[in-house]
This record gives structure tokens, C-alpha cells and sequence, in this order.
């Protein structure tokens, strides 16, 4: 951990956060329960939103924003995220508990929003995995399927996200995209996949909108440590 200091700066192999405006914001998001200075740990293995560590010496939490420089309006939207994790806050799926979401870029440069750190561990490389036993691997596989499962038995309009989306037409929004973006890739052809396509040509009927996680692997969840 590296204490931020009065300008800011956490480190020669860290992105800079404010000390002051975060330490304010973040005294009134969690009632004044600060116990001392802020700290914070860029955490490695992020691939587009930066991700820290932070903690006052008693309390520990995780600060997402997104990246420095030009972002896309509709690319890492810190309220989105914020919102989807309100929302399956009690419903089964395993999520951390959300301290608030800050949109005044004044604070640390972006919106942002902070969450409970939980005591898990990501697997990030083979490395990492080939210390799995084959009981863990085979369990940590059921884990995840098991987690699909409850997070689509979610209904949107239960936890106030029947605006979120737009569930009609999702599947063949989603296979002509994946369609044009094979066409703007392929460097040879590829029979099986032209054949894979052309089956997918007619999706079957969406009669029960829910929320799909568009990035779900390995290295995207948290496990438990023990």
C-alpha cells in the first residue's frame, strides 16, 4: 500500500487519485467511519478500467473508474455498473456490496464508484489455474455454471431494471454483430463457421428478457479462498 500524499500521487507504477476530494467524498459515503488516511494499490490484471485498492488502515475497499485519456460516451459507464450491482444486491447472486457512485469528476478526474473489497483471489493465468486440484477445477467449473444460473432466473422488472436494455431483437442483434465482425476479421476462410452461421440465421424467440453477463471467464471472477 502507498499512502496518497496532498498532491495526489500514489506511486511511480500507479495512476494518480486525489487524496482530499476522494477522502471527503468517501467520509460521506460511509457515514464518517473513516479511521485514518487513504491508501491505495492499483490493481494488476485490469484490462480497461483501472482498479485500486484502497483503505484508511481498518477498512478496506475497491475503486473502479475508467481509463485515463478519450472514452467512448457509451464505453465504461461507471453507472452502469453501479446500477446492475445495486440491483442483484439480495437476490442470490454473488456480488459485492456498492458504497456509492460518484459522478462530480472534480473528485479524482472521472466518475467512479467504490464497492466492499471481499476476501477472494482471481485466477488469471494457466499458472494460476494448474494449482487447482481436478476436484477444485471440477468445482469451480459447477460454481460458475451455477452463477449463470441464478443470475439469469434474475427477472429485470424485479429489481427495477425493466428499463436496462433492449431485449427485443437482442439475439439477432447479437449474431449480426457477431457476423460482421467475423467478415472485418477472417484472415482465411472458414467453412465451419460460414455452417455455424447459417444455422444461427433464424434465433429462436426471446419471451423471457434477462441479464447476460457479456464477459464471463475466468479471469473475471472472484473465487473463494478457501
Amino acid at each position: 500500500m502507498t499512502e496518497i500524499d496532498d498532491a495526489g500521487q500514489v506511486g511511480a507504477d500507479m495512476e494518480p487519485l486525489e487524496s482530499e476530494p476522494l477522502r471527503a467524498w468517501l467520509e460521506q459515503a460511509t457515514g464518517g467511519q473513516l479511521a485514518g488516511p487513504l491508501a491505495a494499490r492499483l490493481i494488476a490484471g485490469g484490462r480497461s478500467n483501472p482498479t485500486y485498492e484502497i483503505t484508511d488502515g481498518q477498512h478496506e475497499w475497491v475503486l473502479r473508474r475508467p481509463p485515463h485519456g478519450h472514452v467512448l460516451p457509451t464505453a465504461h459507464d461507471m453507472g452502469r455498473e453501479h446500477r446492475v450491482l445495486s440491483a442483484l444486491q439480495g437476490t442470490g447472486v454473488p456480488v459485492p456490496v456498492v458504497v456509492g457512485l460518484c459522478d462530480d469528476k472534480d473528485v479524482i478526474g472521472a466518475s467512479f464508484y467504490v464497492m466492499e473489497k471481499l476476501n477472494g483471489v482471481t485466477l488469471r493465468t494457466q499458472a494460476d489455474t494448474s494449482k487447482l486440484t481436478t476436484d477444485q477445477r471440477a468445482q469451480l467449473s459447477d460454481a460458475m455454471v451455477e452463477t449463470l444460473v441464478v443470475l439469469h432466473e434474475v427477472s429485470p422488472d424485479s429489481v427495477g431494471l425493466s428499463d436496462w436494455g433492449r431485449p427485443a431483437g437482442y439475439l439477432e442483434r447479437q449474431l449480426k454483430r457477431w457476423r460482421s465482425q467475423w467478415e472485418a476479421s477472417f484472415t482465411r476462410p472458414r467453412a465451419e463457421v460460414d455452417v455455424l452461421l447459417r444455422r444461427l440465421s433464424t434465433p429462436p424467440r426471446s419471451d423471457h428478457p434477462g441479464i447476460v453477463h457479456g464477459d464471463f471467464k475466468m479471469d473475471n471472477v472472484m473465487v473463494d479462498r478457501e
